[in-house]
């Protein structure tokens, strides 16, 4: 398990995130959701125990303290899929996949890498792209090898421990075949035993693949549980500052979201005394 025991990170004096607890199992999809500012990307950056670590509490990789893992060992336990991607080098896509398995590699990669990377490529309908220029992708083609990359990172079961795929925001510059693609991939993944938690802002992505959704606010969690448990006219209301309607979707076993308006901005010809709570009540009616 993956999990933050009471965790604080400041900066200035100020809690970008603020006392949270959560955890991610193997064989679950957890899905991280909020405004923005709301501490998302900074939870998910110290629990990947990459560049940052808590002001206050403590990260827990299988029941390790994440900073006392080599670096080696945690890229084996988890990759990290970054809301910005740094990469700059002019190498070929299907190279950069296979950067994701340096920290199984010793020498040369082998047969397997290779065969990995190809198929961590496919995953994400990306085989085309195998031969192009990295740099010369679209944003979209860029976060379906990075994806890839990350797929490659994780690909082997281990002997001890399980495997963790933190993505932030994947879908971004995805078009809506491939944001589909991705989110599918994750949930596959999690059916092999893989702990995935991923930031998402759209709140009906999270609600079809997710397991669980943890919603944050001004850097705490505010609500933890299920997509029918968590997605709510209230907390659209509360936490998004959105009149919505939750229903039942037409096709899946998980709530729909009917967004409304903005309480924050009154539609044309509306005062600005208008009666948010009575719309609230005839959301939840339905």
């Amino acid at each position: 398990m993956l999990e933050t025991r009471t965790i604080s990170y400041h900066v200035g004096g100020k809690a970008i995130v603020d006392r949270v607890s959560c955890n991610i199992a193997p064989g679950e999809v957890v899905a991280v959701v909020g405004p923005n500012g709301a501490g998302k990307s900074t939870l998910l950056r110290l629990l990947s125990g990459v560049d940052l670590s808590p002001s206050t509490g403590d990260v827990l990789l299988d029941g390790e303290p994440i900073d006392a893992l080599s670096s080696r060992d945690l890229a084996l336990r988890r990759a990290l899929l970054a809301q910005e991607q740094s990469l700059a080098a002019d190498f070929p896509a299907f190279d950069v996949v296979l950067m994701g398995r340096a920290p199984h590699v010793t020498g040369h990669e082998s047969e397997h890498d290779f065969r990995v990377a190809g198929e961590a490529i496919a995953d994400m309908n990306a085989t085309h792209l195998a031969d192009r220029r990295y740099t010369v992708l679209s944003g979209g083609e860029k976060q379906r090898v990075a994806l890839a990359r990350a797929g490659a990172q994780i690909w082997d079961e281990l002997a001890v421990g399980g495997r963790y795929l933190l993505l932030d925001e994947p879908t971004n510059n995805l078009d809506l075949e491939h944001q589909h693609v991705a989110l599918r991939r994750a949930a596959t993944w999690a059916r092999s035993g893989v702990g995935v938690l991923v930031v998402l802002h759209d709140l009906n992505l999270a609600a079809q693949y997710a397991d669980r959704i943890v919603v944050m606010d001004r850097g705490r969690a505010v609500a933890a549980g299920t997509p029918s448990e968590v997605l709510t006219p209230s907390l659209m209301l509360s936490v998004f500052r959105t009149v919505a309607r939750v229903e039942r979707h037409p096709c899946y076993d998980c709530p729909l979201v009917i967004t409304l308006h903005a309480v924050s901005s009154p539609q044309e010809g509306e005062s600005d005394e208008y009666d948010h709570e009575s719309d609230l009540a005839r959301a939840e009616l339905g």
